[in-house]
């Protein structure tokens, strides 16, 4: 069996978790509500505070399914919880972010200012000029923010300006090298 798959899910305190007859997983919690669908093969149990996966066989789809169908259960439920964040670090002179009402505003190298818009179930903090930190109770949708964030400037390798994940390690290339 799968060993993510096979795992129950406790459900803590105050964390409502229904499963309709489509197979959609709602799941309550103190911070929101999340929905999902999950595939019609795989079964969701609720069993005395404990989410159970289970599959119909060993079938190879199934098996993926079954440790696919677990991990975004317990995401939900985690989200609904505690909630993600993902940092995000500016590196590079005269890079900086500022928050501006619902919006925050990035320098970082072009002529003009670049500006990201938070969208429902996302908020953007500006904790310090050099860092974002994106916090969000869906998994999905704030490492995707996230993910555009670093795409507005890529760190780039030879002197590591740009925006990068605060756990994210740039590797340095050596510049160019005098004549002999």
């Amino acid at each position: 069996m799968s060993r993510i798959g096979r795992l129950p899910i406790a459900v803590p305190g105050g964390v409502n978790v229904s499963v309709d007859a489509e197979n959609v997983v709602t799941v309550k919690g103190p911070k929101g509500e999340l929905k999902q669908k999950i595939h019609q093969d795989i079964t969701v149990a609720l069993e005395d505070g404990v989410i159970n996966v289970r599959r119909p066989s060993d079938d190879k789809n199934h098996r993926a399914l079954h440790g696919l169908s677990r991990s975004l259960i317990n995401n939900m439920v985690v989200g609904v919880t505690e909630g993600y964040a993902k940092g995000l670090d500016i590196v590079g002179v005269g890079y900086r972010a500022q928050k501006q009402g619902k919006k925050v505003v990035l320098t970082v190298g072009y002529s003009h200012p670049v500006e990201v818009e938070e969208i429902p179930g996302i908020e953007l903090e500006v904790p310090t000029p050099n860092k974002i930190v994106v916090k969000g109770i869906d998994k999905q949708l704030v490492g995707s923010i996230a993910h555009n964030i670093r795409e507005i400037r890529k760190p780039e390798p030879y002197l590591g300006k740009g925006i990068k994940y605060e756990t994210e390690v740039v590797r340095r290339k050596d510049g160019k090298t005098g004549k002999k």
